[in-house]
């Protein structure tokens, strides 16, 4: 597996580096320092995950992740902090980012990167936590987060499209969904095309965080 690293700290950075490649399965292709370095080294390297912090200076993380995936839109990409505020939770999730975990869960790092690499999405406990109060939270108008993008979207489910909805928001890949409602792989990847098609959404993220405000 392929990882960039991109933090602005060069020691977060080094130390984020030297966890990774204590897993035999991963390699770290470069680390760049700034949301610009994030933009050019996944141009030149098409990291199989990108690892980026959130808060920079000029282009942050977000910002960074919004001009990757205009032009990438499968791009994995985890995004760290040592915050949890909650606009940047929504902004991501928004984005479609695979994931959003805080930085100083060093233990939590090599898995976060190897489950989004395996298709999963992936967010630490205390993001968990908070997703349900957070997607049905009204923002007052001076916050500059992006709209719901499920807002009006009308929806006719049937109960296995709802019990794939939720294994998915409980973050389980196409495999781990197929043994439990023991079906084939195929027939989960055709069940998830079919229902993100019907409720107008873009991937996996965007599907948990639907669960999370309107079926949970």
């Amino acid at each position: 597996m392929n990882v960039v690293i991109i933090d602005d700290d060069q020691l977060v950075a080094l130390s984020l580096q030297t966890i990774l490649e204590a897993c035999d399965d991963i390699q770290v292709s470069a680390t760049g320092d700034s949301g610009a370095d994030a933009i050019s080294l996944y141009e030149e390297y098409n990291p199989d995950v990108l690892l980026m912090d959130i808060r920079m200076e000029n282009i942050n993380g977000l910002e960074a992740s919004e001009a990757i995936m205009t032009t990438h839109p499968d791009a994995r990409i985890l995004l760290l902090t040592t915050f949890s505020d909650d606009e940047y939770i929504i902004k991501a999730l928004s984005l479609g980012a695979k994931g959003y975990i805080l930085k100083q869960n060093f233990e939590s790092i090599a898995p976060a990167v190897k489950a989004v690499f395996n298709g999963q999405t992936v967010f630490g406990e205390e993001i968990i936590d908070r997703l349900p109060s957070l997607l049905g939270h009204s923002h007052t108008a001076n916050t500059s987060v992006e709209p719901s993008p499920f807002a009006g979207v009308q929806y006719e489910l049937s109960s296995k499209e709802m019990n794939i909805i939720q294994l998915v928001a409980d973050g389980l890949n196409n495999r781990e969904i197929a043994e439990s409602l023991f079906l084939s792989e195929g027939t989960v990847r055709n069940y998830i095309s079919s229902i993100l098609d019907k409720l107008q959404l873009r991937d996996r993220t965007q599907l948990a965080c639907f669960f999370y405000k309107h079926l949970n």
